[in-house]
């Protein structure tokens, strides 16, 4: 089998480009240039808002060429020029509102992210490890039942993973069919619109930059990262990833996020153009 050269790369960023103290390596800041100056399509797709994402997608100059970066794990396209969305999915507002009363009863707080605020409806660890990992202002809403009103791309519930299985079992079982569930991080429960995901936002890139499904490879390590990576013509996870991820995945990195993982591939399969079979 002769694998399509690459011509677009998906990137996830938290656990996957990103290391653990939140930055990009030299080492890998240097060879996506190089990619990049041979033609490579970069899109960055993240469970970030838009301007947790920000600083990233700057450091990897996608607001110094067209482009697109997905965020909110898929519910929001943006230009990568003009920072301008292009197209986003919305909870529906009924259903957003269920989502919070079934977790409110169950004790778990939910968040809501609206440009560089994020808006809780009452704090624990992981709204506090949140907010320290996004960057956003936490803000701790006297009336979280108008904020939901207000409109949102998505929900997020922030908790214990053992404590969140038995959550989203219950929320599958009453609105299952309304909404696009899965987490993110084992500690975070993310609710989207029905169909929204990033494989879906991929779908969507593809189409406006006219570049077909063999010659795009997605990265990631988590299950918010599966519809990519089954999608994509040649998926990949991180060896530091879900299992679940890996097990579905072509190929799996040999190195880590903390040992330049995604670098290794971009030098192997775009840059050498080897193949995966």
């Amino acid at each position: 089998m002769v694998m399509e050269p690459i011509r677009m790369l998906v990137l996830d960023l938290d656990d996957t480009l990103l290391r653990s103290d939140l930055s990009i390596s030299y080492r890998t800041r240097n060879v996506i240039k190089k990619a990049v100056s041979q033609g490579l399509v970069v899109v960055p797709a993240s469970a970030r808002n838009p301007a947790a994402l920000d600083q990233f997608s700057r450091t990897l100059g996608m607001n110094k060429r067209p482009g697109y970066i997905i965020c909110g794990n898929g519910t929001i396209i943006l230009d990568s020029c003009t920072r301008k969305i292009v197209w986003e999915a919305r909870l529906d507002t009924e259903t957003a509102l269920a989502v919070y009363d079934l977790a409110t009863a169950e004790g778990f707080p939910v968040q809501i992210y609206e440009d560089d605020i994020m808006y809780v409806s009452k704090t624990n660890e992981f709204t506090r490890y949140d907010q320290k990992l996004t960057g956003l202002k936490q803000v701790v809403a006297d009336d979280f039942h108008a904020i939901v009103r207000k409109g949102c791309n998505k929900l997020l519930i922030p908790g214990d993973p053992m404590l969140l299985q038995p959550l989203e079992i219950l929320i599958r079982t009453y609105l299952g069919s309304d909404i696009n569930l899965f987490t993110s991080k084992p500690y975070f429960l993310e609710i989207l619109p029905k169909g929204v995901d990033k494989g879906s936002a991929l779908v969507r890139v593809a189409q406006m930059l006219g570049i077909g499904q063999e010659a795009i490879m997605a990265i990631g390590d988590s299950m918010n990262d599966e519809t990519m990576i089954r999608w994509a013509g040649t998926g990949v996870a991180m060896i530091n990833g879900d299992e679940r991820i890996k097990a579905i995945a072509d190929l799996v990195t040999e190195r880590s996020n903390e040992e330049d993982g995604v670098a290794g591939i971009i030098e192997q399969f775009i840059l050498g153009k080897g193949s995966p079979s």
